[in-house]
């Protein structure tokens, strides 16, 4: 009886999991046997395997063969295991010597010729393997680029099972030899600069400001108005106000991007906050992630430490957009299954935007409103308001007039991302002994018992919530709010100027100074 054994990943989610691959050859009619909870493309394993042996100029034993892959309680799906388990097969044979795949993960699909074709996933089946302690990982040659990105491991890329053999054995391949690629640091990937620039805007002052205070704090936003008064132009600048992630955010952003098919050959860290703008068909699962077999992660893990921008929000179906509810208190999505349950992170901004009604002129100077009253209602309620209670920010974005009269240049993108960079330092800065970095993350005792507002702020928000005008959960997130807008004015705690203001942006109200409104009943002046 031969015994060997070699190492590969298995993904649940963005987890990894180690996944040992045995081979055993004992006396028997020829038969090859598959154990470990495979699924129907891993089953297929045993063939695809057999016909690569034998293409790639090897023997396949004409005895009987089992493969186990344990832990056997883990689901395993997909053919990313084709390659261990022929290097397992081919060292129970004698062919490897047992300590060349010693510390050596690998993953890879083989074609019947011997070829290995790319997998999805590879980086973080990489960074699963790296944090196992792992020295080394053999890859497909078009998975080389996403792999190097993790440090800490040697990443070794083949075009065939021929040429993973000559690099176990320290011979020459007749055609290339296996690329073999340095793990590269965040600092080496290019920083992309964003295509477009908030100078492009014209006027939308409280338009700015809402954005500004959404990049600053990581709040949820809401834009709406008429077709044509810049909701979608200032949603996409919104991205570029957004300082660059931290190398373990790159990392994780990445990993999710090469779980999805989205990162390229010659891959690199996403070091810039992904903005993702799914259309408003899109499905459940495409929005959330799912799919038969292996779930692969949505819109919103895409999204995730980046901007989820849907456009024309109303036109999504209500129970798909109200799936967003939970991910967006959680910043986690769960796909379960009958055998294990998926974890994607999906912590992301949700920016919305929509028009006041289907005709787009309810409320405008520009013509007259063919909606009736029950179709208006009905549209307005295909938001509903558990997701509306959510949304930090809610701004009527307007028509911006065709002359500027103040003759003030509008600001660029680089010179408000300074002042979120700043405002975000400050954060950082005031949450750096919590797992919390944003304001709108910290949840809403911590912050009234840690952080609290000045008793006039306090006096200002009871106010409005006796008078119907915030729920409990809108009290917590204009408290976060004016805290963003604190760290914005370079102040150390939020005044009632701050206050006011977060609950204007709040509320949808017109930013006007609270020195310049009627002082209201029991309010300060």
């Amino acid at each position: 009886m031969a015994l060997a054994q070699t190492w590969s990943v298995a993904l649940v989610g963005l987890e990894g999991h180690l996944v040992e691959v045995e081979a055993d050859i004992a006396q028997g009619l020829p038969k090859t046997t598959l154990i470990g909870l495979p699924d129907t493309s891993l089953s297929e394993a045993r063939d695809r395997v057999r016909a690569a042996v034998v293409n790639s100029g090897e023997r396949f034993p004409d005895r009987k063969v089992t493969i186990g892959l344990s832990p056997a309680t883990l689901p395993k799906t997909g053919s990313h295991y084709d390659v261990a388990i022929a290097l397992s097969l081919l060292t129970a044979a004698g062919v490897v010597d047992r300590g060349a795949l010693r510390q050596t993960a690998i993953i890879g699909e083989l074609g019947l010729d011997g070829r290995i074709r790319e997998v999805r996933g590879a980086l973080a089946m990489t960074l699963a393997a790296a944090r196992a302690g792992f020295h080394r990982i053999v890859v497909p040659d078009l998975n080389v680029g996403e792999a190097r990105l993790v440090p800490g491991i040697e990443v070794y890329g083949a075009r065939s099972l021929r040429q993973v053999l000559a690099l176990l054995r320290g011979t020459e391949v007749p055609d290339e030899a296996p690329s073999r690629a340095e793990p590269r640091l965040v600092s080496e990937s290019l920083t992309r600069v964003p295509a477009v620039d908030l100078d492009d805007v014209i006027g939308q002052r409280e338009g700015r400001r809402a954005i500004e205070a959404a990049a600053a704090g990581g709040h949820h936003l809401f834009l709406h108005g008429p077709p044509g008064s810049g909701k979608t132009m200032l949603a996409e600048r919104l991205a570029g106000l957004m300082p660059d992630l931290s190398t373990d955010d790159s990392l994780e952003v990445s990993a999710v991007h090469s779980l999805a098919g989205l990162l390229t050959n010659d891959a690199e860290l996403v070091v810039r906050p992904p903005f993702i703008a799914p259309h408003h068909t899109a499905s459940l699962a495409s929005l959330v992630g799912g799919g038969s077999g292996v779930p692969r992660p949505g819109a919103i893990s895409c999204a995730h430490r980046g901007i989820l921008f849907i456009d024309e929000a109303p036109e999504m179906h209500p129970l798909t957009l109200d799936t967003l509810r939970q991910p967006l208190e959680s910043g986690m999505v769960e796909v379960h299954r009958a055998a294990a349950v998926a974890k994607f992170p999906a912590r992301f901004m949700l920016v919305l935007a929509a028009n006041p009604c289907p005709c787009g002129l309810s409320g405008t100077n520009q013509g007259i409103c063919s909606c009736t009253p029950q179709v208006l209602a009905r549209y307005r309620q295909r938001i509903s308001g558990p997701i509306k209670d959510r949304l930090d920010i809610q701004r009527q974005i307007l028509p911006a007039a065709r002359t500027i009269t103040d003759g003030e240049p509008a600001e660029s993108t680089a010179t408000v991302a300074d002042r979120v960079q700043l405002a975000r330092d400050r954060q950082a800065h005031r949450y750096r002994d919590t797992a919390w970095t944003l304001n709108s993350e910290v949840p809403g005792p911590v912050l009234r018992r840690e952080h609290p507002i000045d008793d006039a702020s306090q006096k200002l928000l009871e106010d409005h919530y006796a008078a119907g005008r915030l729920t409990a959960r809108g009290f917590d997130r204009v408290v976060r709010l004016a805290w963003t807008l604190t760290d914005l004015a370079g102040l150390t705690t939020p005044t009632t100027d701050q206050t006011h203001e977060a609950f204007q942006l709040r509320s949808g109200e017109s930013l006007t100074p609270l020195a310049d409104l009627r002082p209201l009943k029991g309010l300060p002046a």
